[in-house]
């Protein structure tokens, strides 16, 4: 079969998995995007790992384009958006997702699969351990701007929504549960809009990038996910409704940690 064929197809079977378990566990797609794709680029079109890297990761954003967009509508019809606490934030997740791609495009390949293993791994542990409680100090405009920030940033370095680091983060400071999921679906959208659009300007006209790439941005593998992920989230979301979730996110969190490690090892 034809490598971009291969790769197109590949991602519609890695859409419909990243979807059903965004939707079941609400985990964002781009903890399972990054590493399968990095190594489909690398072992199906011969992509060198300094290059696969930084474009799984832009893919993978790129991706969250049309499930953030879905997201943040259904939530803004149930009523869960709270103007203040959208501005306030997005404007630090603008800022972080736009310096998040720049640094993910100028580290060495090996030193962001690190940094992207390290991350993963505190991330499952925040799925497995982590506590919504609040704390004793209640929000101002500049805890939501810098709360965005280093979200953005995380976020735009990992490719993914966000929505495992900043729902936590608002409820410590007393954002109201429904309002922080609500915040993070839309937050999901600037961060794809905004951190997809650093990594086409940074990778724009780099040599050795493949053909029907834009910047980093992997157009076939993109689509592919795309196409399969946008109906089988909502598959996950039924099927979530009649399955022991919190230990499915366990187990999903166990083999997170077990990718990372492999990454990592992988490397040496």
């Amino acid at each position: 079969m034809d490598p971009l064929l291969l790769i197109f197809v590949s991602c519609m079977a890695l859409g419909m998995l990243t979807g059903t378990l965004a939707g079941m566990l609400g985990i964002g797609g781009g903890l399972i995007i990054v590493p399968v794709l990095s190594a489909l680029l690398t072992g199906i079109a011969g992509i060198s790992h300094e290059l696969a890297m930084p474009m799984a990761i832009a893919t993978s954003l790129f991706t969250i384009i049309i499930t953030g967009f879905f997201s943040a509508k259904a939530h803004y019809s149930l009523g869960n958006i709270v103007p203040r606490v959208i501005v306030l934030s997005g404007t630090g997740i603008a800022v972080g997702a736009i310096a998040g791609a720049q640094l993910a495009s100028m580290l060495p390949a090996d030193i962001l699969t690190k940094v992207f293993a390290g991350l993963v791994i505190l991330i499952a542990a925040q799925m497995v351990f982590g506590k919504r409680t609040a704390s004793n100090k209640a929000y101002t405009p500049a805890i939501l701007i810098t709360v965005g920030a280093i979200v953005g940033t995380i976020s735009a370095l990992m490719g993914i929504g966000g929505g495992a680091l900043l729902v936590p983060a608002l409820v410590w400071f007393q954002v109201p549960i429904r309002q922080a999921i609500g915040c993070a679906a839309v937050s999901g959208l600037v961060i794809a809009l905004f951190g997809t659009g650093s990594f086409i300007h940074a990778g724009w006209n780099l040599p050795g990038l493949p053909d029907w790439s834009l910047g980093y941005v992997y157009l076939p593998a993109g689509f592919g996910i795309m196409a399969t992920s946008i109906f089988t989230a909502g598959f996950g979301a039924r099927l979530g409704q009649n399955m022991p979730t919190e230990l499915l996110k366990k187990i999903l969190a166990g083999l997170l940690v077990l990718v990372s490690i492999r990454m990592i090892i992988g490397m040496n």
